[in-house]
Order: structure tokens, then C-alpha cells, then sequence
């Protein structure tokens, strides 16, 4: 019985190591062709490292999309903690604050989730420019925290589900208010939630590429549209647009590397009621 179950310990291994191997395959290949010169890529030597690594792509690429990173961290950092913090106060209200129509109030809120970007390009194209933010990092700020309150406000209102009613309970009996529970009570306890809400929304901004080649024009618009102009060329450096998109994914894959595992500590801290 012992071996049956190394045995199949040992297989899952296996299967999840193939897996990953196979994942990482297109990481790769993005990798050795950024470090190699366009003169010596080719569909036969795709696979091979390249015997005297270069970077110049590295350098070119970064030239190019250099102003771009700074849009980008303009945008998704306030983006990612306006959307959050208003999530976190919607979550607050509808898991412990509950008030006839409060689920009503919440399926409205989560239906946003399901609205295509599509749909709404020309109104809010049209919306952007009669309040004056067409075409600059507060309009598409704006946007992304509109758009990012549904996704928080379900994280949150799962997460603080889990906050067991009697401490809220003994807070009122103690005469805090309102404003007092959340802040001294509720926020404290919000970590987890929080690096959920902001891997998640961080993420979403930062990739997001509609929003950012309809509502702006440069030298306004974040990484993803430069990467886009990058590959648009007419002339194909294929080093070099491998290396731009590593480097736009750099600030993501780091954000996972570093919180990957409050994320998952995070996800899993709403998932039981207390």
C-alpha cells in the first residue's frame, strides 16, 4: 500500500514537471531569441542558446519602450489602489453592513464583470472627451478603477465573509462606530485581501491594451501600445521584439515571484467561513 502510494506520488510529480516544462517552452524561446543577433535567427535554431550571448536587443528594445514603462506604473499603480480600496469599502458594507435591496446592490456591481470593453468603447470614447481626460493617464486611471471595483468588491466581500460577526458585534457594543470598525478592526486584518485585490488589478491594468490604443495617442500610452508599434514594423527584428516583451513583462512576473504565495494564502483566507 506504502509503494502504491509513492508510486503515484511519483507520477503526479512527473506529470506536473512535464507540465511546467511544457508551459515554460514559449518562455524560453522568448529568452535565447532576445539574447541572440537577427543575423543568426532562424525557425532550425530556434531551440539553440546562443553561443555568444547578446544584448543589444536587450538595450534596443528598452530605448524604445523606455517612456512607455513610466505611463504604464503612472497608470497601474493608483488604478490598482483606488479600485482596491473602494472594493475593500463595498465588500465591508455588503458582507457585514447588510441593508434591504444589499444583494440586489451586489449583483448589479458584479454585472460589470461581464460588460465586454467592446461594447462601451464609443460611449466612453465620447464620455472621456466631454470631461477633458481623452488622451492622458488620469482618463485611463479612471477607467481602469471603474472597471476594476466589481472584480475587489467580490474579493473583498468573500474575504471579510470569513471575519466572524461577533468581533463587529463587540466593536458596537464598545460604541465604535462605523468608520471606526473598518478602519481599527477590519483594515488591519484586510493583508491578504489586499495583495489578492492588487496582484489581480495590477495585472489586469498593466496588460490591458483596448482601453489604452483607444483612449490615448503618444507619447500617452503605456507599454503594451509601444510593444504593439514594436512588432508593427516593416523591417521584423525578432530579437528585438522578443526583448520587448520581456521586458514589458518583467514588473508582473516580478509582482507574482515576490507575492505569489501571499496570493494564494489570500484566495484561500475567504474561502472558509471563521
Amino acid at each position: 500500500m506504502m509503494a502504491l502510494r509513492r508510486f503515484n506520488r511519483g507520477l503526479i510529480y512527473v506529470v506536473l514537471t512535464l507540465a511546467a516544462l511544457l508551459y515554460l517552452l514559449p518562455i524560453y524561446v522568448v529568452v535565447v531569441t532576445s539574447l541572440k543577433t537577427n543575423a543568426t535567427i532562424s525557425l532550425q535554431h530556434m531551440w539553440n542558446f546562443p553561443l555568444h550571448p547578446s544584448f543589444a536587443s536587450l538595450a534596443a528594445a528598452w530605448s524604445q519602450l523606455a517612456p512607455n514603462f513610466g505611463n504604464s506604473f503612472y497608470l497601474a499603480i493608483p488604478a490598482t489602489l483606488f479600485s482596491s480600496i473602494l472594493g475593500a469599502l463595498n465588500g465591508y458594507v455588503l458582507s457585514k453592513w447588510r441593508f434591504k435591496g444589499s444583494n440586489i446592490i451586489f449583483f448589479l456591481i458584479l454585472f460589470g464583470l461581464f460588460i465586454p470593453y467592446q461594447s462601451v468603447l464609443i460611449p466612453l470614447l465620447r464620455i472621456m472627451d466631454t470631461i477633458g481626460l481623452y488622451n492622458s493617464i488620469p482618463g485611463l486611471i479612471l477607467v481602469h478603477t471603474i472597471y476594476g471595483i466589481p472584480i475587489t468588491t467580490l474579493i473583498f466581500r468573500n474575504f471579510y465573509a470569513s471575519i466572524p460577526d461577533e468581533m463587529l458585534e463587540a466593536a458596537k457594543i464598545d460604541g465604535t462606530g462605523y468608520w471606526g470598525i473598518f478602519r481599527y478592526m477590519v483594515l488591519p486584518l484586510s493583508v491578504s485581501g489586499f495583495v489578492v485585490a492588487g496582484i489581480w488589478q495590477f495585472t489586469q491594468v498593466w496588460n490591458n491594451f483596448l482601453f489604452a490604443v483607444t483612449l490615448t495617442n503618444p507619447p500617452n500610452q503605456p507599454v503594451t501600445v509601444a510593444l504593439v508599434n514594436i512588432a508593427g514594423s516593416q523591417t521584423i527584428q525578432w530579437n528585438v521584439q522578443m526583448a520587448s516583451a520581456l521586458l514589458a513583462s518583467l514588473p508582473t512576473l516580478l509582482v507574482y515571484i515576490i507575492l505569489g504565495k501571499y496570493f494564494v494564502r489570500g484566495l484561500l483566507a475567504g474561502s472558509v467561513k471563521g
